[in-house]
């Protein structure tokens, strides 16, 4: 049989294809702007018929569309605000892990995975369907799935690089065609932009940048239009770094590794970003395994890793996953990159967050984390902090000195009730 006619003699519809799901199942989605909303759609439809269904994915974006589901339950290895209430109430799950070692987890046999929905390009001539803008983890639970279901999206970009499945390889195809999630373009406040600026005088010229989506990261990158050959190496990015490609700041010419292509997992932006991903040879998609590996990413010059946090405590133990006991998001990328960046010749690893929370109300600097936090990045991995306020390296730094530094970082409110609190200075 060709390639050809396995696609044809098992095309379904989205019902029929979803009825392959059975209880019990651990089910992967495609997440971030990638959610395969045909297949779920049909498969919220089935609930009813559904008993103990594992739902395991990345973000999710906006409402859950599971919250009212009995037969179905999230079990996630990062959260979105449609899921965190549920999570926090018991009602869903989260599963803390490196974004690099789910691979690991999926892999290792103890943790298998039933069905994978993906959101994939159309076969080209050859039977080869592109995982477009989100490779991360959804090339690797498809090749692991005992049963995998791709939606076939003519929206979804050609991306190149580690990011192909084959027709052979795949079950059954569902065609719909639908739009990709787009994220608007965050405009930074002032407090970020002073953020962006002392971020932006840490990065020399030749450097390979790992970098978010958000304020911040939309900070930095418009601060950097008198740098000279940077490159990027990152788990993702978005509409930002188009400009920066376009003005030839962008260049990827110092890399130490993958010269001249701007590497990634996954994109989240606009039609235009997705457009420009499409069949673009500049942009190299691959696996979170291999792009959040440390010791891939220390093989980049001057690797500047830049991360945020909810809150950090004067021994510069950093929190992003949580707000207090209470979980937030996930662990995602940040260890990763911040471990990779340090083992970088010349490399920054880089936490860069707001003085305050609460319209001013609360400091990020605590002299202590607060009751239930989980600790993300250890002090030990922390070297550069950032706030509006300024930049500080820890790195060497004993735990008196490190309070000093991040003191003086704080905002001014708080500066004086953290010498107070602080059991070091």
């Amino acid at each position: 049989m060709t390639w050809r006619e396995h696609f044809d003699s098992n095309t379904l519809s989205a019902a029929q294809a979803v009825q392959k799901i059975q209880n019990g199942h651990r089910v992967f989605l495609d997440g971030n702007a990638s959610l395969p909303w045909a297949l779920v759609n049909a498969l919220i439809a089935r609930d009813a018929e559904l008993k103990d269904v594992e739902l395991n994915h990345l973000l999710v974006f906006g409402e859950d569309p599971f919250a009212d589901c009995t037969g179905m339950r999230n079990n996630a290895w990062f959260l979105g605000p449609g899921i965190r209430a549920a999570v926090n109430a018991g009602q869903a799950d989260y599963i803390p892990i490196f974004l690099s070692e789910i691979a690991q987890l999926v892999r290792g046999g103890d943790w298998p995975i039933d069905v994978a929905l993906i959101n994939v390009s159309p076969p080209d001539r050859y039977g080869f369907m592109s995982l477009g803008i989100e490779v991360s983890v959804s090339k690797t639970c498809a090749e692991a799935a005992t049963l995998v279901i791709a939606q076939v999206n003519e929206a979804m970009p050609r991306s190149l690089g580690d990011s192909f499945i084959h027709v052979t390889d795949v079950d059954c195809f569902v065609t719909a065609e639908e739009p990709l999630l787009e994220i608007p373009v965050k405009e930074p406040t002032g407090v970020e932009m002073e953020i962006g600026r002392h971020v932006a005088a840490l990065i020399p010229d030749g450097a390979t940048l790992q970098m978010g989506i958000g304020g911040i990261p939309n900070a930095v990158l418009a601060q950097l239009f008198g740098k000279k050959d940077l490159g990027v190496h990152t788990e993702m990015f978005s509409d930002g770094v188009l400009r920066l490609l376009e003005e030839g700041v962008i260049t990827n010419q110092k890399k130490g590794l993958h010269r001249g292509k701007i590497v990634s997992s996954f994109a989240m932006g606009s039609r235009e970003l997705y457009d420009y991903i499409d069949n673009n040879p500049i942009f190299e998609f691959r696996p979170s395994h291999y792009v959040n590996d440390p010791f891939v990413i220390a093989q980049n010059h001057a690797m500047t890793a830049i991360n945020s946090a909810i809150e950090v405590d004067l021994s510069g133990q950093v929190c992003a996953d949580s707000i207090g006991d209470r979980i937030f998001s996930g662990i995602g990328g940040q260890v990763d990159f911040i471990r990779g960046a340090a083992r970088s010749p010349g490399g920054l690893p880089i936490i860069a967050l707001p003085s305050t929370a609460k319209g001013g109300a609360l400091s990020r600097i605590q002299a202590r984390l607060t009751p239930g936090a989980g600790v993300v990045t250890s002090r030990g991995d922390v070297r550069y902090v950032v706030t509006e306020y300024g930049a500080v390296n820890l790195f060497g730094k004993n735990l008196r000195q490190r309070a000093e530094a991040l003191i003086s970082i704080a905002h001014p409110d708080f500066r004086e009730q953290l010498r107070a609190d602080s059991p070091w200075v």
